[in-house]
């Protein structure tokens, strides 16, 4: 019985009939059998014999085999997929210093950055244009 509610409902209602529990039957051997489960149903009803299982077996070990090769391939695959992720980042990390290097070269094989490097050699930049030199053929 509800306690909380006890002095409410006897005013208004008057006390809840208590429930009695229904006496439990004994079940007896065949109803214990009839009641378990499927698998056991099946093995003890002689629906699937010891001959049929083992006629099944090579059918079994080959599905068993498939699903090994499926897990298999799946591992393989994932290994491929990360394999190619970790390759593809290193791929653009390289590229970065591809594009790093080449712009900095660039920068340092301008005419002012050249000069400024072998200014303290003591090499001079040309003022006046280089002079051509003419060879005849007959003075060689």
């Amino acid at each position: 019985m509800n306690r909380f509610r006890e002095d409410i409902e006897e005013e208004e209602i008057g006390p809840e009939p208590e429930l009695k529990a229904a006496p439990k039957k004994r079940r007896t051997a065949e109803e214990k059998m009839d009641s378990n489960s499927f698998i056991s149903r099946l093995f003890n009803d002689g629906l699937v014999t010891k001959e049929a299982a083992t006629n099944a077996l090579p059918y079994i070990c080959f599905l068993a085999l498939l699903g090994m090769i499926y897990i298999a391939n799946s591992h393989f695959a994932v290994n491929n997929v990360r394999r190619i992720d970790k390759l593809n980042k290193e791929v653009k990390e390289l590229r970065w210093e591809y594009k790093s290097l080449k712009a900095d070269l660039m920068f340092k094989s301008k005419l002012t950055e050249v000069a400024k490097k072998v200014d303290t050699l003591g090499i001079k930049e040309l003022i006046e244009p280089p002079k051509k030199l003419i060879v005849k053929s007959d003075e060689y």
